[in-house]
This record gives structure tokens, C-alpha cells and sequence, in this order.
């Protein structure tokens, strides 16, 4: 199947240098993901249509930065269908008519087809793309080279799902993987075994700071990220409190209202 990156053209702190997203050329040309509707990604996606009607759009979350150029894209490919997993707190911000996938199907897209693999834990509704026939998984935001991936506590985020759907992918090992940020991803089971690996030290750095008598969330946050940048406090914030929920559901540690302990 024929790929073609189309860069999102919206860099940030938490986007890095833009959002990447794809296009599969052939008898359904099939975009995954929306980006954020820029002037560029438009135009360059048009361009790399070359004439042809874009058929289909699969979102792999309803993150802003991958569900909100929906609408920009239906307004300009009018005869395309919209597909991603449910999320309806969600999915009414992106006025489009969704069509809901499931984990398993099979959905055409260019000249091949793609398996839906549902993999929660950074959003509820998140899922990645398998290409079986090429080996290539698209795997949203679920990966990134030479990074991390924030799995949002207050907003849908799962940390015990999030590692459930790495154990998964890891099962797989595709061949390619193709990410929604970043460059493609070198050794797919190296980075897993790296992800889990500092999931747990993070797990261990919280227990040490709950245990030290830093017990509110936002303490933690200041021991855990000492010295990281005021712009992405929030993320680390958040990222904080799904190691807590997860910590809390394993029974290792324990609320008070505003106050955290180690069991």
C-alpha cells in the first residue's frame, strides 16, 4: 500500500514539531487523522490527492490536535466518511457524522485494508491501524520516538490500560510502525521495554515522594519534575495523577481528599 506522510503543520509544546498524518493512496484514497484543519495540511493534502476524492478519514482519538480538522476536511471532500471508536463525551466537539468502528473491523482503505485494534490508556477511544498485508502498524499516539506519551489522568487517560494496549502491540511486533508524532519508530519492542521499564520508575518515584511526606498531588509533581518547563507542567501534572489512580487501583497507595499515602 501506497503511503504518503502529510505533515499537520501545527507544532506546540505538546505536538512537537506538528502531527503527522497519512494518507493511503489508491482506489479509496483514506486519510488517518484529521489534524487541526490548517490552510497547509489542506493544500498539501490536496496536492498529494492528485485530482482524486479523498473516500475516508480514520481518526485514531478525539484529541483535539487528530479529531478537529474533521470538519475542514468534510467541507472540502464532502463525499468522505468519517470513522473512529466512540467516545460521546467527546466526539459531539467535531461536528461531522461519525461512523463508529469497533475492535476488529476490517476497514478498506486505498488499495488494501486495515484491522481496527483498540488500544486505550492515552484516550478511551483510542486505536491504532494495522496494515496486514504490508506489516505496518499506524499507532496514533500510542508510541513516539524519543519520547514519551502523556496518558492524561483528569481526561480519559488509563495508565493500566495504556500498558495492557503496549503489551498488545508488542505481541504483534509489526514490522513498521508508523507514529502520529515524530519519525518512525526504529525497534518497536526496544521502545515498548523502554516505556514500561520508566513507567515503573516513575511508579517508584512517586511511592519515594508519598513516603518522604510529599502527599498532595501538586507536591509530588514538584519532586517528580523538578526542573521542567512551566508550559508543560500541566501534562506532567497529569501524568502524575494516572500513575496515582493506577497506584490507588493496585492498592499501593491511598486517598485522603486532597492527600496521597504509600500503603
Amino acid at each position: 500500500m501506497r503511503v504518503t506522510l502529510i505533515e499537520g503543520f501545527n507544532p506546540g509544546p505538546y505536538t512537537g514539531a506538528g502531527n503527522n498524518t497519512y494518507l493511503l493512496s489508491g482506489l479509496e484514497p483514506t486519510l488517518i487523522d484529521a489534524a487541526t484543519g490548517q490552510t497547509r495540511h489542506l493544500a498539501a493534502l490536496d496536492e498529494a490527492l492528485g485530482g482524486s476524492a479523498l473516500s475516508r478519514v480514520l481518526v485514531t482519538h478525539a484529541h483535539p490536535d487528530h479529531a478537529s480538522g474533521a470538519p475542514h476536511l468534510a467541507s472540502r471532500w464532502t463525499g468522505a466518511g468519517f470513522f473512529k471508536l466512540p467516545w460521546p463525551e467527546r466526539d459531539g466537539e467535531y461536528r461531522v457524522d461519525w461512523r463508529p468502528l469497533v475492535d476488529g473491523d476490517v476497514v478498506h482503505a486505498g488499495d488494501g485494508a486495515l484491522r481496527v485494534l483498540h488500544t486505550p490508556g492515552h484516550a478511551p477511544d483510542h486505536v491504532c491501524f494495522l496494515d496486514e498485508a504490508d506489516d505496518t502498524l499506524f499507532c496514533g499516539d500510542l508510541l513516539i520516538q524519543g519520547g514519551t506519551v502523556v496518558v492524561p489522568g483528569s481526561y480519559g487517560g488509563n495508565l493500566t490500560d495504556y500498558l495492557a494496549s503496549l503489551a498488545r502491540v508488542r505481541e504483534l511486533r509489526p514490522a513498521r510502525v508508523l507514529p502520529a508524532h515524530g519519525p518512525e519508530i526504529d525497534d518497536v519492542t526496544a521502545l515498548i521495554d523502554e516505556y514500561v521499564a520508566h513507567r515503573r520508575r516513575r511508579d517508584e518515584q512517586i511511592l519515594s515522594a508519598l513516603r518522604e511526606g510529599h502527599t498532595t498531588h501538586a507536591a509530588v509533581v514538584r519532586v517528580v519534575y523538578p526542573d521542567l518547563a512551566t508550559e508543560l507542567l500541566g501534562a506532567a501534572g497529569e501524568s502524575v495523577l494516572a500513575h496515582l489512580l493506577k497506584l490507588e487501583a493496585d492498592g499501593a497507595v491511598r486517598r485522603h481528599d486532597a492527600t496521597w499515602e504509600a500503603v
